[in-house]
């Protein structure tokens, strides 16, 4: 466990450190919370109740229990199992923007990882991705000049991130970026549960002249733990058509270009 912080933690962060606790006992008790995140009682019941009403744990007297969901939280094959049909059609929708001789970044996120199936295997592209699940697909496909980023491999999300993998991505400059985010909103922007994923998001976006951010409709005006880019730095929102009309509608009038159709 992190040591104890003379700073008050934000609520972002106090969440991923609740959940983190989770993940490595059965239960936690409040008065070991409140030590961990340098809060109060208060607050932590407050987050407790919050953390219960999306589901990722269950609340008790004096502390909480682990639900399931909050063991695979950041594993790969649970998000790649969310949504999976909503996330193949906005891969569809994507793969129209991949022109011949593209030099794109596509990270490990887990829409993501249905892109390589409608990535056209005739047309020349250069693909650079820290996603080893997307690395082993497009490996066989003789049109991609294939770079994958290296640095610290975690093993859970199929993917690498830290440091090195950051200076990695600052070397190449690409035309697109395609990424994918934990939640998005106009007011709070990107939203992650994991600093790691979302600095090799910064990184990525960054060195690309375009951002086209993959994300399905559940995820749009719902807020992560840690904010991490404003809204600004996406040029294109590709989702599904569940998203609600006027939901579209806002984002739309708010000048990005929401696709999902």
């Amino acid at each position: 466990m992190n040591k104890r912080s003379n700073k008050t933690t934000s609520p972002e962060l106090r969440k991923k450190l609740i959940l983190g606790m989770l993940k490595e006992q059965d239960s936690v008790l409040t008065q070991d919370i409140v030590k961990e995140c340098n809060a109060s009682e208060i607050t932590i019941r407050r987050d407790l109740t919050e953390l219960e009403r999306k589901g990722f744990l269950i609340r008790t007297h004096g502390g909480a229990l682990k639900k399931k969901a909050t063991d695979h939280l950041f594993t790969y094959n649970y998000k790649v199992a969310l949504n999976k049909e909503s996330k193949e059609y906005i891969c569809k929708i994507a793969s129209r923007y991949i022109k011949k001789n593209d030099i794109i970044f596509i990270e490990s996120g887990s829409t993501l990882s249905f892109l390589p199936k409608y990535i056209s295997k005739t047309d020349p592209i250069t693909v650079i991705t820290n996603s080893l699940a997307l690395a082993s697909e497009l490996i066989n496909f003789d049109n991609v000049n294939l770079i994958l980023i290296g640095g610290e491999v975690m093993n859970e999300r199929k993917a690498i991130y830290g440091h090195t993998a950051g200076k990695n991505i600052e070397m190449y400059h690409a035309n697109k970026t395609f990424t994918g985010t934990d939640g998005i909103s106009l007011v709070k922007g990107l939203t992650s549960y994991d600093e790691e994923e979302a600095s090799i998001t910064i990184k990525m976006a960054e060195n690309a002249d375009e951002v086209f951010l993959l994300c399905d409709s559940s995820k749009i005006e719902k807020n992560s733990f840690v904010s991490f880019a404003p809204i600004s730095i996406v040029q294109y929102l590709i989702t599904d058509k569940r998203l609600d009309p006027e939901l579209a509608s806002r984002y739309k009038r708010s000048n990005i270009n929401l696709v999902n159709e």
